[in-house]
């Protein structure tokens, strides 16, 4: 079989994935089955979607790879609505779809906490498992030498593709409308629910990007304010960057004991590549959430208090105690001297979260953001930016809104003996209260 014909090729039955958001998941492309199949994408089963956000919603259990296979479905009804339109060129159709599967592939374990941690970058392990000496690679070389380097483009961002782009990420795309519903429906929450029918039914390709016909103008209201809630109510929710702060630490404790020669009885064999800073792209396939779950059970049992501590609260969510906080640094610092004099190592037991989302923006005179607009197509042909039409939109649009917490261990805190730091401390925390 040449490489044109593999990338043609249909599978004799369609496969069919039963899904909760989508209800079926279909796959007709040869090409999409092998890479579903290959080790890489089924690693992402045992990666969460929401990282801890379980520990505050007990559902939220959903992997990336439902995810992955959503934003692929969501992708594959785009195309089939597209090719009617001029602007659409089908042999575009397997890039889109490829791009769709494997957006999120380069996941670490808890995501974006895990990155912060060891300063990684799931976009660039994306890139890196796409090009290397991977299933995932073998696959997409099937369709043509060039296409892995084509697909990881889309998914960075610099193809010249901007349309294809746009279906994968923009502020109306794939990714967003299949996460937005799916954490909606693990959480037990209402606020991710929108008409996504609605709303593929008024997109058109345009040029350069997704266009949206002016008649679904209050669909994508819909959608940008359940974005908004979802964030707000949901991905924020204190008790899931509660555990993110104790992963953060355990995380960080195990490090530093790393690094000064500790002798673990659980050595962190696959930690240490990150630990170290030189992590090849088999080292981070190996890493998964049931790898982290594992070290963090046995650290449980070290000698090193701190990090036994650390590994306890998570596995058995003993959180922080957290309160409202308005970011000021005297108050940080006040706090942290009177943590040190009790006895407490503040770089372990203290902790400031600040968190900021952004609804809607777009690049214009005078603001800040690199965003593409959504654009309005009316009934002649023009295109309009969106909060030019929309009062709603228009309200939201550049507002930045922030929230921090403070983290911190209440009985350790009760447990001060001497009363007159004991004393402090409750009293600073209580005006934060």
């Amino acid at each position: 079989m040449t490489m044109d014909e593999y990338g043609k090729k249909q599978l004799v039955e369609e496969k069919v994935f039963k899904d909760p958001v989508h209800r079926y998941i279909h796959v007709r492309d040869q090409v999409i089955w092998d890479l579903i199949k290959t080790k890489e994408f089924q690693r992402l089963r045992r990666i969460k979607q929401l990282g801890t956000l379980y520990l505050a919603f007990h559902s939220a259990e959903h992997s990336r790879f439902n995810h992955s296979l959503g934003v692929y479905e969501i992708v594959r009804r785009m195309v089939v609505n597209f090719k009617e339109f001029k602007e659409w060129n089908d042999d575009d159709r397997l890039l889109a779809l490829a791009a769709a599967l494997l957006h999120d592939l380069g996941h670490g374990p808890f995501s974006h906490c895990f990155e912060t941690i060891f300063d990684t970058d799931h976009e660039e392990f994306t890139r890196k498992i796409i090009l290397g000496n991977t299933e995932v690679n073998a696959v997409l070389k099937k369709v043509s030498i060039d296409f892995p380097l084509e697909v990881a483009k889309v998914i960075d961002k610099t193809h010249e593709n901007k349309l294809v782009i746009s279906m994968i990420s923009s502020q109306i795309d794939a990714d967003r409308m299949d996460y937005l519903q799916r954490d909606s429906y693990y959480t037990g929450v209402s606020y991710g629910n929108f008409d996504m029918e609605r709303i593929l039914r008024v997109m058109r390709p345009g040029k350069e990007e997704i266009i949206i016909k002016e008649s679904g103008m209050h669909a994508v209201e819909d959608y940008l304010m359940s974005r908004y809630q979802m964030y707000w109510q949901i991905y924020f929710h204190p008790v899931s960057r509660g555990g993110e702060v104790l992963l953060d630490l355990a995380l960080k404790r195990a490090k530093y004991l790393h690094e000064e020669g500790y002798e673990f009885k659980q050595a962190p064999k696959y930690f240490i590549p990150f630990f170290t800073g030189d992590v090849s792209v088999d080292d981070y396939l190996r890493l998964d959430e049931m790898v982290v779950n594992f070290y963090l059970q046995e650290w449980i049992h070290e000698d090193d208090e701190i990090l036994s501590d650390l590994a306890h609260r998570f596995v058995n969510r003993d959180l922080f105690k957290y309160l409202p906080f308005d970011g000021s640094v005297i108050t940080l610092s006040e706090l942290e001297a009177l943590f040190k004099k009790a006895g407490i190592p503040p770089e372990y037991y203290f902790f400031s979260d600040s968190y900021s989302d952004l609804p809607y923006d777009y690049d214009r005179p005078g603001s800040k953001s690199n965003r593409r607009p959504i654009h309005l197509k009316r009934n002649n042909g023009e295109l309009r930016e969106i909060s030019t039409q929309s009062a709603i939109i228009h309200s939201i649009t550049g507002v930045h809104r922030m929230d921090s917490k403070l983290y911190y261990p209440k009985e350790k805190i009760l447990q001060i003996e001497d009363l007159e730091v004991k004393g402090e401390i409750i009293n600073l925390l209580n005006e934060l209260a």
